[in-house]
């Protein structure tokens, strides 16, 4: 099952790019190809035992048996729900893709398969040397998405976006080596725990860069503006994650003398960001930059609950890192939807396009208060658990999570007022017409599944580790 989910989208991207399809042809495969995804994921979910511990759905044959490296895969329950994340998001950005009618189909449909089957196999792979090819796949179709399909300014975006990832993936390639070849195995389960604050540093620069984390950030406005919408929403809401998964995973479980010991270098890191990015967000000029910068926030709160390193840090940033995925693409892919309108995401140049678009109004309103973390919105049950997780750790950590919360607030709706209410800017043509069916059916999905969480975030809370306890499995290295 773990394997069909990694190898399904890779090889309907092979088809595509052999056959001679057509551009309808190839965009109505990969679009199917991503359902069948999302199909696979839901039966995968349907029989997994939430109650059982350790990996489940795992395969695992012998690669290079001089090196104890070998093929192995498999999935716990928080990977469950990034796993889903990637799928649903990922389909939802090729149906938009699709229905934008993207120059060199073929080529970009296959790029974005390629993408969806390497970060399934981030979030699944048990081997060091696995996990870090698919780590480097996963960039690979990004590279040329970002630099071929973006915007004016994508060559400068792709080469930021260049530097700052081969400097994060050379690190983490140092530090996978030596701590393999100390360790005698590459095998994320029997590897055993290691006390090298240098390859602990190694592995979190990597994902920091990731993430990303102030002060390594640099790379992100650009990229995600000059992106189009649909893959700025997977490197937002999707790939981002996977950071979040190395820092859980790896970093986390397997240094925990490191992370102990500088766990205060990266709750500070991680406060300054979370402020910094909402206040670039209050400031943003245009709707992408908004987004783009709450993104950078968003990772430092997530960042906060995992370094806090307990039961309630763990339970909220797995839901938070579900929550900020869906949110994230939902607002991307509107951004894109009122750019077509507007021909700019220029805040200054937008307004009063509520007046005849009731369901643009209606979807944005609704995916911008469940970002806003009112009370019974998924998003205020993960902020509420990582504010209780890092107050354990002090008073002062939560107090300034919290500031941020209410700037979050403050950037929200700055951003819904600004495209929606106001006087009607003057790049809105009265003839704009409101959200089309097969945009409603793009995003809808993903507001739906927001709501499912808002009226259960158990779902996710209660079903990421087995039992009450994330915090022991964490500190067993999910043994």
């Amino acid at each position: 099952m773990t394997t069909l989910l990694i190898l399904l989208p890779i090889a309907a991207a092979l088809v595509i790019w052999i056959l001679p399809l057509n551009p309808i042809s190839a965009g109505s495969l990969a679009v199917l190809a991503a359902l069948v995804e999302v199909g696979v994921w839901v039966e995968l979910v349907v029989g997994f035992d939430f109650d059982r511990t350790g990996l489940q759905y795992e395969q695992q044959r012998t690669w290079f048996s001089d090196l104890n490296v070998s093929y192995h895969v498999g999935v716990y329950g928080f990977s469950v729900w990034l796993i889903g994340l990637t799928v649903v998001v990922v389909a939802a950005a090729i149906a938009y893709a699709f229905w934008s009618g993207r120059e060199r189909v073929r080529a970009y449909m296959g790029l974005m398969l390629l993408l969806d089957g390497a970060v399934v196999g981030v979030f699944s792979a048990q081997d060091l040397l696995l996990f870090y090819a698919f780590f480097e796949a996963m960039l690979i179709p990004l590279y040329v998405l970002i630099g071929v399909w973006g915007g004016p300014g994508r060559l400068g975006a792709t080469l930021k976006f260049v530097i700052y990832t081969m400097a994060g993936s050379l690190l983490m390639l140092a530090s996978i080596v030596v701590y393999g070849l100390s360790q005698g195995t590459f095998d994320l389960v029997d590897i055993g725990n290691s006390g090298s604050t240098w390859i602990f540093l190694g592995f979190t620069a990597a994902f920091a860069i990731k993430a990303p984390l102030f002060p390594l950030h640099g790379w992100l406005r650009d990229a995600y503006t000059e992106s189009s919408p649909e893959v700025a929403a997977v490197l937002s809401g999707v790939v981002s994650k996977a950071a979040a998964y190395g820092f859980l995973r790896i970093a986390i479980a397997k240094f925990p003398g490191p992370t102990s010991d500088l766990r205060w270098l990266f709750l500070t890191l991680a406060a300054v960001g979370l402020v910094y990015g909402s206040l670039l967000a209050f400031r943003a000029a245009d709707i992408r930059g908004v987004i783009a910068y709450s993104s950078l926030a968003q990772m430092g709160l997530i960042t906060l609950g995992l370094f806090a390193t307990n039961d309630l840090g763990f339970d909220g940033s797995v839901l938070q890192m579900v929550n900020h995925g869906l949110i994230s693409a939902s607002l991307f892919l509107l951004a894109g939807m009122i750019e077509r309108r507007a021909l700019t995401g220029e805040l200054g140049r937008l307004g009063g396009m509520a007046r005849g678009r009731p369901l643009l109004a209606t979807v944005l309103m609704t995916t911008g208060i469940i970002a806003l973390a009112v009370p019974f919105s998924s998003a205020f049950a993960g902020e509420f658990l990582i504010l209780a997780g890092v107050f354990r750790q002090g008073w002062g950590w939560a107090i300034v999570g919290a500031i941020a919360i209410v700037l979050a607030a403050m950037y929200m709706l700055r951003l819904i007022s600004a495209v929606l209410h106001q006087d009607v800017g003057p790049a809105v043509s009265e003839s704009a017409l409101d959200l089309r069916p097969a945009e409603l059916g793009i995003v809808v999905p993903l507001v739906a599944c927001l709501l499912a969480l808002s009226a259960w975030p158990a779902g996710i809370t209660q079903h990421s580790f087995a039992g009450d306890h994330p915090k022991q499995q964490v500190s067993e290295a999910f043994r």
